[in-house]
């Protein structure tokens, strides 16, 4: 069964709206939109594949780590309230589904060309014309670069990449969170939103993909074989590398690229 390509619009749409509605509510009202987003989610992973629905939750579960992480403990950025709102870890479940259905709606080769042009324009202009300073954000860019061109998923972080940094763009221009001038304890001067934090979204991917179907194989969906092959670690060769178990454009799961 395919991931739906309305999902590509229908995804940052919600998301742009709830950020909006986030600016106007306090914490009851972010406890509403919590649940509402908890709902989407599950009601958008439903007609999904086995395996894509544990791809999404494991993005949910690598996310949420390292937003307490990075906004509670470190103190990197920090939401509105200065809390970790409850609609943030579902809301990352949507960001992925969005990205993997641009990959239906774009050919791969113009996704990944505009994401790293994207990119290295934004990591370039971070640290010469923007009003900050971006040397922390510029650190990630090569991450994803370098996954762009040696993995097999590219596609599917390609299109995370640019569902994510519009929403970054977007949300912290209307204040829904702010980012640290530096990164507190280091003092390496930082974008806000840093050119490397949709980038650095990549590791939740990578992790999600890795371990996806060793969830499916637990809840009963693959047999033994079928999930090791799909799962297995980083697959180092002379051409690329890969954490495999993705999910095909078309829904199938498989150990190869998304329309690569």
């Amino acid at each position: 069964m395919s991931v739906p390509r309305w999902y590509t619009l229908a995804g940052p749409a919600y998301l742009a709206a709830l950020l909006a509605v986030d600016t106007q509510v306090g914490l009851h009202g972010q406890l509403v939109l919590g649940g509402s987003t908890w709902l989407l989610l599950l009601a958008a992973l439903r007609p999904l594949p086995a395996l894509a629905r544990a791809q999404a939750l494991a993005v949910v579960a690598f996310a949420t780590v390292g937003e307490v992480t990075g906004s509670l403990v470190w103190g990197v950025y920090r939401y509105r309230l200065h809390n970790l709102p409850l609609f943030i870890p579902p809301a990352h479940g949507l960001v992925y589904l969005s990205g993997l259905a641009l990959v239906r709606v774009v050919r791969t080769r113009w996704l990944v060309a505009a994401a790293a042009a994207g990119s290295i324009g934004w990591a370039l202009a971070g640290l010469t014309v923007l009003p900050r300073l971006d040397v922390a954000g510029a650190f990630g860019v090569p991450l994803l670069c370098l996954f762009l061109w040696r993995s097999r998923s590219r596609a599917v972080y390609a299109g995370v990449f640019l569902v994510v940094a519009a929403l970054e763009l977007y949300g912290t221009s209307i204040g829904t969170w702010r980012w640290a001038v530096e990164l507190p304890g280091l003092g390496i001067p930082d974008g806000n939103p840093p050119s490397g934090v949709a980038s650095g979204y990549v590791w939740f991917d990578v992790m999600a993909l890795l371990v996806a179907p060793w969830l499916v194989y637990a809840a009963g969906r693959l047999k033994p074989k079928l999930a090791s092959r799909s799962s297995g670690v980083f697959r180092n060769s002379s051409r690329r590398i890969e954490p495999s178990g993705t999910i095909s454009a078309s829904g199938a799961s498989s150990s190869s690229s998304v329309r690569t």
